[in-house]
């Protein structure tokens, strides 16, 4: 005769559905266990910041190291300015603090420089105002010649050097009648140191 299931209390429940259920219960916790497995293996995510980088700073290093520059070409262009003396074929002239001869031009006045342009790249102003040194008796003094630099002045003479003069000692440019005019050492005395370059008489070492 079949086995019949009708549900009541009273009446038997078949094998199967008796392991169905214990198959059930049995499976719960080892489901519980994957899926904890599964949550917790998801990998963390790094936290993010917003912070920006620190920015470099390698400017100082520029800025200190541009110091000592400035600070040499600041004492070159004192010493630049600084008359000395000397002794050129047994008379006493001036120099720039390198012992290069300083030289005077006879179109020149006490105000006023006539070598521009051309002629003061062969005859370059000595920058003012000067200062002397032991022996430098002369009146010193500055004019602003005409692209508004400063000149010094001895005795009342605008003050060059020559380009010529490779070297302390030399006096290669007096006497010369060259950019317009007769060109004189600058004596520390004033006068006229005598040459065999020039090529005409002068009016005098003295003031304008």
């Amino acid at each position: 005769m079949p086995f019949a299931y009708r549900g009541s209390r009273g009446t038997q429940r078949p094998p199967g559905h008796a392991r169905g259920w214990r198959w059930a219960a049995a499976g719960l916790p080892a489901a519980a266990v994957l899926a904890a497995g599964c949550g917790s293996s998801a990998p963390a995510k790094p936290p993010t910041s917003t912070t920006p980088p620190a920015p470099t700073t390698s400017a100082p290093a520029h800025t200190s190291a541009a110091a000592p520059a400035t600070s040499a070409a600041s004492s070159s262009a004192a010493a630049k300015t600084t008359l000395k003396t000397t002794k050129i074929g047994g008379v006493a002239v001036v120099t720039d603090a390198a012992g290069h001869t300083l030289y005077w031009f006879v179109p020149d006045t006490s105000t006023k420089s006539n070598c521009n342009g051309s002629c003061a790249s062969i005859w370059p102003p000595v920058a003012g105002p000067a200062t002397a040194a032991t022996g430098v008796t002369g009146k010193l003094g500055t004019i602003t010649r005409s692209d508004g630099s400063t000149q010094a002045t001895y005795d009342g003479h605008p003050l060059y050097t020559y380009v010529a003069d490779t070297k302390p000692g030399e006096a290669s440019g007096n006497g010369l009648n060259l950019s317009g005019g007769i060109w004189h050492e600058m004596t520390v005395s004033g006068a006229v140191a005598a040459s065999s370059k020039s090529s005409s008489s002068s009016t005098g070492g003295g003031g304008y």
